[in-house]
């Protein structure tokens, strides 16, 4: 086996880089607005994003261990607006820089040659370090994310190769409803149509360690 003795250690360290994706669930209640228009917003379609970061792990024992994982990701998500009377369509791309540092317990089953499989779970807040005025939708600068996600630890001869993919679901409502940005009331009618948006990504990582 390569590196039989690498976890028999209590600290681990390493890196990551990935890419991921990045979706919102908007909540619309019909508004309507004094022209009688109802405009309903949706994700087109998704753009991959780039995230990196560090990894800080500490096992408590052999199978259970605590990560802290600083990070960053980089994307844009993409939101096209319906006017539902004639099928109007405007676009709106936010683009984010998230500060994030999960908290995570992994959960690993026996190791078998040289793969051993697990799970994560745990909690991940953000911070978006670029947050501008927008015309439609303007998001909170801050969330918290529930994450759960699988791996592979592989032991290679000089070093431990770990994909992963997590799913995050956000547990704030990420849409700022209070536009005192904007002097245009007619700019207003997209705020109004949704009660609270709650952000989702999926990240696909490759550890170093």
């Amino acid at each position: 086996m390569n590196r039989p003795y690498i976890d028999t250690r209590r600290f681990h360290y390493g890196f990551f880089a990935g890419v991921h994706l990045q979706d919102i669930e908007l909540q619309q209640n019909g508004y309507t607005d004094p022209n009688g228009n109802q405009w309903f917003a949706e994700v087109p379609d998704y753009e991959p994003g780039f995230s990196v970061g560090i990894l800080g792990e500490f096992y408590i024992n052999k199978n259970i261990a605590f990560r802290a994982i600083p990070s960053m990701h980089f994307g844009t998500k993409k939101i096209a607006f319906r006017n539902e009377a004639n099928q109007e369509r405007q676009y709106q791309n936010i683009k984010s820089t998230y500060f994030s540092v999960p908290l995570d317990f992994k959960f690993a089953g026996e190791r078998f040659n040289n793969f051993r499989p697990y799970l994560v779970t745990g909690v991940n807040p953000m911070l978006d370090l670029t947050v501008k005025k927008q015309k439609q939708y303007l998001l909170t600068n801050t969330d918290v994310y529930l994450e759960i996600g699988m791996g592979c630890d592989f032991y290679l001869p000089f070093f431990k190769f770990i994909p992963e993919i997590k799913f995050l679901y956000g547990l704030t409502n990420v849409v700022n409803k209070n536009r005192h940005d904007i002097s245009d009331e007619s700019q207003m009618i997209f705020t109004k149509s949704v009660d609270k948006g709650k952000s989702k990504m999926i990240v696909f990582t490759f550890y170093f360690e």
